[in-house]
């Protein structure tokens, strides 16, 4: 795979030359219907005609851009992702465009306002953290239907702005540019629209035209509100080249309460887990209400039809068991993430909300302990203070405040309600010492089921 970022030389591969996106020579035996398969998981929205009969025919390549406006991507992301990915299963060769170019411009489709605009240093880093991620869900191979990344850099870098209005600009009609929707509800409101935005449509048509004249890219998708810009691309192929070529779009996601699809009261869910922790990761999925799940465990997962039926049967007949939950969030969270953080995910909702054993703390950083217990009520007390040892009333009540008095504390030994690390505490009279602390650092304090509090000694 040649990855090509700005103001960087191609380099080429071993023993080999560099070359075009070039449809291979080698053809998958079956093809499956992409579009179809979209279709049944409730992912299409529009499409060109002729489309479906095109990819039908055999192996073609096509795009979806990506603008680099943070270091990482989110779950709204996800879509296209998963576009992406069942594009190359279908037997097709799918291109991850990342815009080194665009994204110094910023998509005005879906604002209501203008973006700031991001320097060369910001974007080179935000590419960097796009093209490590991305390269955990396609499979990038030098032959067949292998995935292949882009930079509109590349291609614009050198391009002055009187050969771009010559060459581009003379095919478009401001006409046809302000019939577009993403024009026409940003002259409607009170900021109206730069010339950069308005600009835009032209830029990302470009880029397909490019990836059509020079890798046989045949094909643009993305999610509904980029429709306009599609068939922008295909138009200018049209008209520059008399040139054919087909546009899709997808559904937007949104939930059934109306709120946005893939932001928290803490923000978003990114990708990365320096971000948003996988245990995050995986109970946002987990918390997804019924009548969304039906429809995500068709969009984020690979399950076939008859998989998911079966499976929304069984949750039909036990929602309590929240099957269809556990089946997104636990495939989800393997993709984006690892097995084995599935495995602590599970562990720390076990902690959390059931019987789980804390043992796995044992071997997570401190961040990641901090992480997991974001939210929750930490107090923090001095190591020296725990040389001698500190009775449970003066650590509870005195060192920290988890109770108001040290009568509450007795109140609640007394009932059984109250464990640290989830041993209970039967005696008033019990002490701790730094030999308690887990990880050499913490104490878990649980009063009653689900109140927590995280003691930190420093």
């Amino acid at each position: 795979m040649v990855l090509v970022f700005r103001g960087q030389k191609t380099k080429k591969l071993k023993n080999q030359k560099t070359k075009k996106l070039s449809l291979c020579p080698k053809i998958v035996k079956k093809m499956i219907n992409f579009v179809e398969e979209l279709r049944w998981r409730g992912m299409l929205h529009d499409i060109m005609p002729d489309t479906e009969q095109k990819l039908n025919e055999g192996m073609c390549a096509g795009y979806i851009g990506f603008d680099p406006t943070a270091d990482s991507l989110h779950v709204g992301h996800l879509t296209q992702i998963m576009t992406l990915i069942h594009f190359q299963r279908a037997g097709h060769k799918p291109v991850a465009l990342v815009g080194g170019a665009t994204g110094m411009v910023g998509d005005p489709s879906g604002k209501s306002d203008e973006r700031n605009l991001q320097t060369e240093e910001m974007v080179a880093h935000n590419l960097a953290g796009m093209k490590k991620q991305l390269a955990k869900f396609l499979k990038f191979e030098d032959e067949g239907n292998g995935a292949v990344m882009v930079n509109n850099a590349d291609w614009f870098k050198n391009f002055n702005f009187l050969d771009f209005i010559r060459e581009v600009g003379k095919h478009i009609t401001v006409n046809y540019m302000m019939a577009k929707d993403s024009v026409k509800k940003r002259l409607e409101g009170d900021n109206g629209m730069s010339f950069t935005e308005f600009s835009y449509q032209l830029v990302q048509g470009y880029d397909f035209y490019y990836l059509w004249k020079h890798h046989h890219c045949v094909l643009q998708m993305g999610g509904s509100d980029q429709w306009g810009n599609i068939v922008t691309g295909t138009e200018l192929i049209r008209r520059k080249d008399q040139g054919t070529a087909y546009a899709l779009t997808t559904q937007l996601i949104k939930k059934a309460d109306g709120t946005k699809f893939g932001k928290t009261e803490s923000g978003a869910i990114w990708l990365d887990a320096a971000k948003t922790s996988p245990y995050k990761f995986y109970q946002f999925w987990l918390n997804s209400s019924d009548s969304d799940v039906k429809a995500w465990i068709r969009i984020f997962t690979l399950k076939g039809k008859e998989e998911i039926e079966a499976l929304e049967k069984q949750h039909d007949e036990a929602p309590h068991l929240r099957i269809l939950q556990k089946a997104l969030a636990e495939d989800i969270t393997v993709r984006t993430h690892s097995a084995e953080a599935l495995e602590t995910a599970i562990k720390t909702s076990e902690f959390l909300f059931g019987n789980g054993s804390l043992e796995f703390l044992k071997g997570l950083s401190t961040a990641e302990v901090l992480d997991i217990f974001e939210g929750i009520p930490q107090f923090e007390v001095a190591k020296v203070d725990l040389a001698s040892g500190i009775d449970t009333p003066t650590l509870l009540a005195e060192k920290t405040t988890i109770f108001p008095s040290k009568g509450e504390v007795k109140k609640t030994v007394q009932g059984g309600g109250l464990s640290i690390n989830k041993n209970k505490v039967a005696d008033l009279n019990a002490t701790f010492t730094g030999a308690d602390l887990i990880n050499n650092e913490f104490l878990v304090v649980q009063k009653g089921k689900k109140n927590y509090f995280l003691v930190i000694a420093k």
